[in-house]
This record gives structure tokens, sequence and C-alpha cells, in this order.
């Protein structure tokens, strides 16, 4: 088996934006037909390359927008970078927009089953772990209810206990800690602790640059889709807090 779980070669994203709002498609027509309708080229991500080895977890620090969830989106593979390559070895778990794939219109129960297929799982799997998720949510009888009627806190409860109840071998991470109340927070947190010392890899995203700094083996900090600096957690995020306090 390799010893790098992801492999991230010269990878860089970018993206076409307009250069002025489109509120229609007539609008769109009509402004392509004049030619009038111009696009900038955004460059999310800039020639990034690093290794994640087995059982590692790797932290990203870095401003909004400086190409975070951008990077584990690509290695995710919902977005296709521009160049460059990235290699995964192991079944990855992405925890980046949770409820993006939940039906508003079914029940919670209904909707682990989907979520659950989505993410490769096992009816009899999930009629194993039900009532473990279920517990974990505690969302109680709101659970028979259709998720439309969801705060969006109890339906990224959902989502998490979904998603964390597998051990999966690479598990993506991104701000996902913050859901729910102080208790949930902390059994999240505790939660992950477990996935992390359990052999996955993992890849995390969070502001909380504490956070980072407890959980992480690693951390690469980006700023501009560019990699600043890599190495010891706690060296590059005592680097990036300095710098912060600078500005």
């Amino acid at each position: 088996m390799p010893d790098n779980m992801i492999e991230v070669r010269n990878v860089t994203m970018k993206f076409r934006m307009g250069n002025q709002p489109i509120n229609s498609l007539k609008e769109y027509v009509t402004t392509t037909l004049k030619g009038t309708l111009k696009f900038n080229e955004f460059v999310a991500l800039n020639d990034l390359s690093f290794d994640v080895k087995r059982g590692e977890t790797l932290g990203f620090v870095g401003r909004n927008g400086a190409g975070k969830s951008t990077t584990l989106k690509c290695i995710s593979g919902i977005l296709k970078p521009t160049s460059g390559t990235i290699r995964t070895y192991g079944n990855i778990v992405p925890m980046l927009e949770l409820g993006a794939g939940f039906d508003l219109e079914l029940t919670g129960r209904e909707n682990i089953y989907l979520n659950g297929a989505v993410l490769g799982y096992s009816k009899a799997y999930l009629d194993e772990k039900y009532n473990e998720i279920v517990e974990f949510s505690e969302l109680g009888d709101f659970i028979e209810m259709p998720i439309r009627s969801y705060s969006s806190g109890m339906m990224a409860r959902l989502a998490f206990s979904i998603a964390s109840i597998v051990q999966p071998e690479i598990l993506i991470v991104d701000e996902i800690l913050s859901v729910g109340d102080a208790a949930f927070k902390e059994k999240s947190s505790q939660r992950m602790k477990e996935l992390m010392t359990g052999g996955t890899t993992v890849l995390f995203v969070s502001h909380d640059i504490d956070k980072i700094e407890e959980l992480c083996d690693k951390v690469i900090w980006l700023e501009h889709g560019k990699k600043i600096a890599y190495g010891d957690a706690k060296e590059i995020c005592d680097l990036y807090r300095n710098k912060e306090v600078r500005k």
C-alpha cells in the first residue's frame, strides 16, 4: 500500500468571471450577441503541490478566498483542476456542504437512506447504523418530519451524523465543527478526534486556528491560491498568528 494517501502535483484552478452582473437569460443572450460580455480570469489555486501520508491530519489556514475550500473540492472530485494532477488512494468521505444532498420534502429518516446511498453505504449498513445516527444527531421525534421544517443547525447535525458514522480512509472536513450548541460542538469535535486517531487520513479547514493546531499533525498556509508555508502544525499556526497580529 502507498505511504501517501493523497498526492497533489502542480494544481492550478482558474475560473472565468463575468465583468458585469447578469440578472436573466435574456440579458445574457443580449450582451453575448452585442459582444459586450467579457470575462475576467480568477486564479483560485496557483501551481499547488503537497502530499498527505496515511493516517496524517493536514490542516489548512489562510484568509477567506485563499483557496482552502477550492483545494478540498478538487481533491473530493467536485471540481476538476484546470491543470495539474491529484491522486488519492482510498475511499473519500467529504464533509464540505453538509446537507447539500438532502431532499427537503423527505423526512429525516428517508434522507438518512438517501444521503447514505450517495456516500456509498448499503441499505443493510444503514439499517445497522440507523439508531446510532439518530441518537448522535439528537433529533428525536423530528427524524420523522420533513426536513424542510428543520433549522439549519438541525440539518447540519443530521448530515454530520450520517457522514461521520463510518471509518473512511480519507475524510475531508470544511468548517463543520461549529454545528449546534456548545454540547453538540464538543461531541462532534470528539467524534472527529476518534476518526483522526483511528487511522483515517484527514484534511481539515477551520477559521479556528487553535482547533487546527490541536487536531492537526501538519498545516499548509495558503494565500491567493499559493502555498506560503508547510510544516509542523504548531510552527505554521504560530507563523500565521504572528502575521495576522502584524496587520
